[in-house]
Formats: C-alpha cells, structure tokens, sequence
C-alpha cells in the first residue's frame, strides 16, 4: 500500500502521448479527434457489480501494481489517463461489466514486471482512433453517462463510432480537488 501512495504522489507520471487528428466544434460542443498507437497495458475486469460498487477497488489493485506490487518490486510511475472500457445498455445505462487499464509506462513497454495479483493481466492494445470529449470535476457513473449522451447527440447517426462500448478516460489522482480532467472517447469505426 505504501508503494502505491509514493508511486503516484512521489512517482514519475507520464501522459499517454496522441496525435490530434482534428480539433471540433458543433452545436456547441467541442472534441478532438486523436489517434493513438498500439502500446501495452495492465488491465483489470469485473462482471457482476455496477461501475460506483467496484472501480475504487480495481482502479485501486492497478496502482498497486504499477507501484510495485509486481514480481521485480518495480514501482513504475504511471502513464494517465486512466483507461475504463463500459459497455452500455440501450437506455444508456452501464452494464455490469467493465474493463480497466493503465498503459505500462514507456520505460517498461517492452518487458513490463508481472503481475502478482492474479486478476490483473497484461494485454497489447491495437492502436485506436477516438472521438475524445473532456470535461472537469469528479466523474462517477452518471457524469460519464452524461458527457457520452452529449457526445452522441454532437456526433449524431451518420458518424462512424463503436456504439456497444466506449471509453471513460480519468487523468487524475483521485486526492487531486479541482482542475481536474476527465474524458469520454468513442471508437471511431471505419465508414
């Protein structure tokens, strides 16, 4: 526990690095479109809980794990933002299932330490296009569900997007009190 707390208020912090691909305006509502490269993460699910029950647990056994609760006793800093796949029902609401990642930091990308919790595995991400809509304060289950409806809405029907899940993307320490980012990012799909 004492490695996860001087990892993320002591440890090198890192963001995870994109490449704007435009930067929009409609109805009001401004987004990027970014592109992101492949990369490696340490990655967390849960079935069965509703997203407030169980993501301070999960979010909570990644920072362990990347600050040191892993077989080399490596603390590695951490790479932002915060990474929560939600897979929505159609009235909008989240399922009880939900992914949470953390890329491996660039210093470790090429042999990340392994896990020591079971739940915890390492995967390799595809690179990705996402529609990225950000907005402050603290985010739980209906703030995300409100920001990925006026996302929807700015977007409308003929704009190419995963639709079954999005991306809950939060880039701070939770102890952090204001000026603080959160996003949404929907998949872009190919039209």
């Amino acid at each position: 526990m004492f490695g996860m707390i001087r990892n993320s208020l002591f440890g090198n912090t890192e963001e995870t690095e994109y490449k704007v691909l435009s930067s929009e305006t409609k109805n009001g509502v401004g987004f990027e479109v970014r592109r992101y490269d492949a990369a490696k993460y340490a990655a967390i699910s849960s079935e069965g809980r509703t997203y407030d029950q169980v993501i301070g647990e999960l979010v909570r056994k990644l920072l362990m794990y990347i600050g040191g609760n892993n077989e080399q006793g490596e603390a590695m800093g951490i790479a932002f933002p915060i990474i929560i796949t939600v897979y929505p029902r159609n009235d909008g609401v989240f399922s009880r299932r939900l992914v949470v990642g953390i890329r491996i930091p660039n210093t470790y990308q090429q042999d990340p330490p392994a896990p020591t919790d079971s739940a915890i595995r390492i995967e390799e991400r595809p690179g990705m296009t996402v529609y990225a809509l950000q907005f402050g304060g603290f985010a739980g289950e209906s703030e995300y569900r409100a920001e990925a409806s006026r996302l929807t809405r700015t977007l409308g029907e003929t704009t190419p997007f995963q639709r079954k899940q999005y991306f809950c993307c939060s880039y701070d320490p939770p102890l952090k009190p204001y000026g603080r980012r959160n996003e949404v990012w929907f998949l872009q799909e190919d039209p």
